[in-house]
């Protein structure tokens, strides 16, 4: 993974903004189905939109990642995708934040198109009592693509004392030589939608759906 002193300097230099209750707002449409699962020690918890479906899953020892585009669209090509992802960093890193991890994956952004890179962080917040960060990143015209492609992503970034999970929700557009315009409305609409995000502790022998965390 990348870091970049810059991106962490560039976060903290924006205002806060208040979400804690966007991640805590009841699913925006009653038929939109609640996924939960155990990644590392802990449920993870979000509303996947009615109009995604689950093309990709991968655990590994470390690792954890599962991935759903609209239907009709694939894992190979997509023109949006919400992504799950655990990694076993936080124990390692204790010192470091919610806000550090997030930047990395924004350093990714920044890599594959310096001169089209912007982000716009919404800020620091908690989930379900965990260190949380919210921010778009984006690309007007991502290099490593040939420049067919701009790409912007809402990333949330949790970190616990075992794990480190996002929850991201990506969008694929044609590729547009200058900065994109972060459309603030639109990516906070997109938050609320996934929202109720949580991670919950692990019952002894409790199965699926999970109700101690589906109805905490």
């Amino acid at each position: 993974m990348r870091s970049s002193m810059f991106l962490l300097a560039l976060f903290c230099t924006w205002p806060g903004y208040a979400i804690a209750d966007d991640t805590a707002k009841p699913p925006s449409s009653p038929s939109a189905p609640i996924v939960i699962s155990p990644i590392f020690g802990k449920l993870v918890m979000f509303t996947l939109p009615t109009d995604f479906t689950t093309v990709y899953e991968q655990p590994t020892a470390d690792n954890y990642i599962r991935e759903a585009v609209l239907k009709g669209e694939t894992a190979e090509k997509w023109s949006q995708m919400i992504t799950v992802t655990g990694a076993k960093a936080a124990p390692t890193h204790p010192d470091l934040s919610a806000q550090y991890f997030a930047a990395r994956i924004a350093a990714g952004f920044q890599k594959a198109c310096p001169k089209t890179f912007s982000v716009k962080p919404f800020g620091q917040t908690e989930i379900s009592g965990e260190d949380a960060f919210v921010a778009v990143a984006s690309c007007g015209k991502i290099d490593a693509s040939g420049g067919d492609d701009s790409e912007t992503a809402l990333v949330v970034a949790i970190k616990s004392a075992s794990a480190v999970y996002t929850v991201q929700w990506a969008e694929r557009t044609a590729a547009n030589a200058e900065n994109l315009t972060i459309d603030e409305s639109k990516w906070k609409d997109r938050l609320a939608k996934l929202a109720p995000i949580r991670l919950c502790a692990i019952k002894p022998d409790e199965k699926p759906p999970y109700p101690s965390c589906l109805n905490k």
